[in-house]
């Protein structure tokens, strides 16, 4: 489905357009269902959005936290998603009958970000996109975050905190110490 003009009007070739993707993990969940969303901020509508041919929809979500400062710990975002219909709850319920009180923990979440101008010619009326020339290579770096936990669920959202691959538990960076135990003055490798 392509975006009708009122969103059409509302983006510009500089707009940045965020896409989400959330993967369950076939040991943790007993699947490996991929969910891709987008939360339509700058859009009226209610359209989805196609992206490397895969189509976003539309949901309602919050996500936040994603800055790094280059010291200290490592950013852990939160994504609030709405929970008015029990979608959220519904998928943790399926999640929850192969895994008792998983919680979609272990979820992979992927942060994609492009411009408007490099969106499929499928988004537009005549397959034309008039902000640019379509190119799905062109993405700022992808952000690859795992849910740690869930924060928030009620009837109106669910918030879930998102930690990176390096603050899953039981991971070590690096994972090879060099150590002078064997040879002094030589490190040797030791697999962590």
């Amino acid at each position: 489905m392509g975006l009708p003009t009122a969103e059409l009007q509302a983006l510009t070739n500089k707009s940045v357009i965020e896409l989400y993707t959330l993967t369950l993990v076939s040991a943790l969940h007993g699947s490996t269902d991929v969910t891709r969303f987008h939360s339509g901020v700058g859009m009226n509508s209610n359209a989805s959005i196609i992206w490397q041919g895969n189509t976003y929809d539309k949901f309602p979500i919050a996500a936040e936290g994603f800055e790094y400062s280059g010291r200290g710990s490592l950013p852990r975002p939160t994504i609030t998603v709405s929970n008015v219909l029990g979608t959220i709850t519904a998928l943790m319920a399926t999640v929850n009958a192969t895994t008792p009180f998983n919680d979609l923990q272990g979820a992979k979440f992927v942060r994609i970000r492009t411009l408007s101008q490099f969106l499929d010619a499928a988004n537009f009326p005549s397959n034309q996109n008039p902000f640019g020339t379509p190119d799905s290579t062109a993405e700022l770096p992808q952000e690859i975050y795992f849910i740690n936990r869930k924060i928030v669920e009620n009837r109106d959202i669910v918030q879930f905190e998102l930690v990176s691959a390096l603050d899953l538990q039981g991971v070590r960076a690096p994972k090879r110490q060099v150590t002078r135990k064997d040879f002094p003055g030589v490190g040797t490798f030791v697999n962590a």
